[in-house]
């Protein structure tokens, strides 16, 4: 796997006699195989509970939404205290470049939770967006805002 634009983190991985892996999701509280992208999602989301005070509980990765009569899944959705979505993030692996295709994508979702932020990662870049919906407008943030801040 690429080094990434993260801190490291204490992952749990095994190896398969068939040569593949598994990554332990503390999320789902199962193993999962490590793709690259999981890779960055396991890599943000211990990223984001250790250093920006995202409580475990208030993660959920897999997130099943209906839109427009499709199945979708958001890859990671933060909730507040009453478990209102907050924050939909969006990974791809390190060699996809953030592109304006995969913002179409995470705002697509947004559709359907109305979350305050968004936020994109591909491990080695990271954004993220405010939503203004009294403005009906956007900002880019510099930082991933801490839990207080989103909550």
């Amino acid at each position: 796997m690429l080094p990434l634009n993260l801190p490291p983190q204490e992952l749990k991985v095994v190896h398969n006699d068939d040569g593949t892996s598994n990554i332990w999701d503390f999320i789902r509280q199962k193993w999962v195989a490590l793709t690259p992208e999981e890779n960055v999602r396991q890599h943000f989301v211990h990223w984001l509970n250790n250093e920006r005070g995202i409580p475990v509980t208030h993660m959920a990765n897999e997130v099943s939404i209906n839109l427009n009569g499709l199945s979708r899944r958001c890859d990671t959705v933060i909730f507040d205290a009453s478990l209102n979505p907050k924050v939909i993030v969006e990974y791809k692996a390190p060699s996809v470049p953030i592109t304006k295709k995969v913002f179409e994508q995470i705002c697509r979702y947004n559709l359907v939770l109305k979350v305050d932020y968004l936020i994109v990662s591909n491990g080695l870049k990271h954004y993220c967006v405010r939503m203004r919906y009294s403005e009906n407008t956007f900002e880019f943030l510099q930082n991933i805002p801490f839990y207080d801040d989103i909550k």
